[in-house]
């Protein structure tokens, strides 16, 4: 999303992103369609639709899972100026281990998690199976949340991912799937199921979206942001 900016201060990138998107948000309407309202679990996007942690009614306490790429780092700074955590790791093969482990930690003392579930680099629109681990190991349900706007203003990137961010007026809804939990004594091939479970849930909701959004709309229930 920003690597065109890589030869730029990182701090002043992420200090004019996070302007931009404050402005933004007057012109933006995200509805929570199906919300859980649970206190603990770890929520499940694309990596595409990673701006609906904007949508999500317990923000300060979501930890956001961010790459240790340099892209991500203008990302994580964004993310914490609007009150999310950011877990992220060292640099390094064993990075991917410690964000894991914080990741755990966090959520294990009662805190949300938020992972791009193909991110950070592909392939698009197949789930990792590090989602399944972080559950498994700190024992908070999976909730699948999937972004949505038939409004012209809801751009698509021309990304590897399709990212999707609001342009001016719009309309979205987040819409949400039951929560999936793992049983901590799954073996390989169960866990394995679990992850295709969160893929298909995914899935399921892209198809639901449009129905959804027209029922929101239609019952005038938009209200105005705060």
């Amino acid at each position: 999303m920003v690597r065109f900016l890589q030869n730029l201060d990182r701090e002043k990138i992420s200090k004019t992103i996070y302007s931009i998107f404050k402005i933004q948000e007057f012109f933006t309407d995200i509805q929570n369609v199906n919300h859980p309202d649970l206190e603990n679990c770890v929520y499940a996007m694309w990596h595409a639709h990673q701006c609906c942690v904007h949508g999500f009614p317990n923000r300060g306490k979501v930890n956001i899972m961010i790459s240790r790429s340099r892209d991500g780092e203008i990302i994580a700074k964004v993310c914490e100026k609007w009150g999310f955590k950011v877990v992220r790791g060292s640099k390094g093969k064993k990075g991917s281990t410690e964000a894991t482990l914080q990741m755990i930690s966090e959520l294990k003392n009662g805190n949300c998690g938020a992972i791009m579930v193909d991110g950070p680099s592909g392939p698009v629109k197949v789930v990792k199976d590090g989602i399944v681990k972080i559950a498994k190991l700190s024992g908070v349900p999976i909730v699948p949340v999937y972004w949505y706007s038939s409004n012209l203003t809801f751009l698509k990137f021309p990304t590897w991912d399709k990212f999707r961010i609001p342009f001016f007026s719009t309309h979205l809804i987040n819409l949400y799937g039951e929560p999936i939990y793992v049983d901590p004594n799954n073996t390989d091939e169960q866990d394995e199921q679990i992850r295709l479970k969160v893929e298909k849930t995914l899935e399921e909701l892209e198809k639901q979206a449009p129905q959804k959004f027209k029922e929101v709309f239609r019952f005038g229930i938009w209200k105005k942001k705060k």
